[in-house]
């Protein structure tokens, strides 16, 4: 009998507990890089981690009316401090990553060879940015237009995405002949061998600081702390520049 309890002990120490399952509200943008930070989380740790992407307003609407997320990592700041002045946050807005606006194109597109002087061609009908009412990288787009002096020559040439991840299909399915993508997704290995791109001038867009929350009430609380500290940790933001997120200021 002892011996049996024995064995029943060993076995139940060297299986991890799960514990919750932490949902975690990810911006579009962290689409192409959130995945194998994630199996590398849970490899480390045997915690449970799934994420949910979206544009950042509408991620905000789902918390606003009550999904159950553990973690919100936005595009911005703006919609986290929303979630924080509903009272629905355990902590102020935590800068993790800074966004790059980047003009992406096909090979094969009248863009190329791409550079901002592209977007004044008469031959290019279509250029594909995201949602500015709900996605920070529209907003980010849409400032530079209007910095850059390219409000008139892009004038009815708009294809206007959800979020940055549907901007990005519309570039690469050649539904727009060039997008305003975030860096993340220029660097991937698909649209890094279907195209090329070119950085915005960081002046000419408000900058795309992105800010987590960890969300108040459920099993999870402590486990998306921990999944926060993960994210901030000097290696994986390593990790998170070379895939296109440079590190907070």
């Amino acid at each position: 009998m002892l011996r049996f309890l024995a064995i029943a002990l060993a076995v139940a120490v060297s299986v991890p507990c799960l514990g919750a399952t932490l949902t975690i509200a990810a911006a579009a943008d962290l689409e192409p890089v959130l995945p194998a930070i994630l199996a590398e989380y849970q490899q480390q740790t045997h915690e449970q981690v799934q994420a949910t992407y979206g544009s950042s307003a509408t991620l905000a609407t789902q918390i606003l009316n009550g999904a159950p997320f553990g973690l919100f990592l936005s595009a911005d700041l703006s919609f986290p401090q929303k979630v924080v002045a509903a009272g629905l946050a355990d902590g102020p807005p935590v800068p993790y990553a800074r966004g790059t606006l980047v003009l992406w194109a096909r090979k094969d597109s009248p863009a190329q060879p791409l550079s901002l002087a592209s977007l004044r061609k008469p031959s290019l009908r279509t250029v594909a940015v995201a949602n500015a009412e709900h996605a920070p990288y529209g907003r980010a787009a849409q400032a530079a237009i209007a910095t850059l002096g390219l409000t008139g020559a892009l004038q009815g040439k708009l294809v206007v995405a959800e979020n940055i991840a549907q901007t990005a299909q519309f570039a690469e399915s050649g539904n727009a002949e060039a997008g305003f993508l975030s860096l993340t997704s220029a660097l991937t290995p698909r649209l890094a061998a279907e195209g090329a791109y070119v950085e915005i001038p960081p002046d000419a867009y408000p900058p795309l600081l992105q800010g987590a929350v960890v969300l108040k009430g459920g099993p999870a609380v402590e486990q998306a702390r921990r999944f926060l500290a993960f994210l901030i940790s000097p290696p994986v933001r390593r990790q998170l520049a070379e895939r296109g997120l440079k590190p907070p200021p």
